[in-house]
């Protein structure tokens, strides 16, 4: 046996998996468990503040003044808008004293959408 042949293939196999696993770390894919678990969890964040922007929608149609409302929330920049419906309390969900940003912002992407 050569001793250069094999050694000359241990490290191309050696290299062989460096690229490999970094083609796939950085533009395949894969990622860490941690990576998953963090993804999981924004995702499903994300998931319920939309569900929760439903009923803050149901919440600004039941207001008298909303056609107002709707008007002076049109003029807002898009960072005031989430404020804004906060300030008016259709984002504080039943059972809750105060509100959870995401679903500030995910009601402010359903009424733009209806309106």
């Amino acid at each position: 046996m050569d001793s250069k042949k094999i050694k000359l293939g241990l490290w191309s196999g050696v290299g062989g998996a460096l690229v490999t696993v970094y083609v796939g770390f950085n533009f395949g894919g894969w990622v860490t468990n941690g990576g998953a678990v963090a993804m999981a969890k924004e995702t499903a964040a994300t998931a319920v503040a939309e569900r929760l922007g439903s009923i803050c929608v149901a919440q600004f149609n039941r207001d008298k003044a909303k056609s107002e409302k709707l008007v002076e929330m049109k003029g807002k920049d898009a960072w005031e808008i989430g404020r804004f419906i906060d300030a008016q309390s259709w984002a504080i969900m039943p059972g809750d004293e105060k509100s959870d940003s995401g679903v500030a912002d995910a009601c402010a992407r359903q009424l733009s959408k209806t309106s």
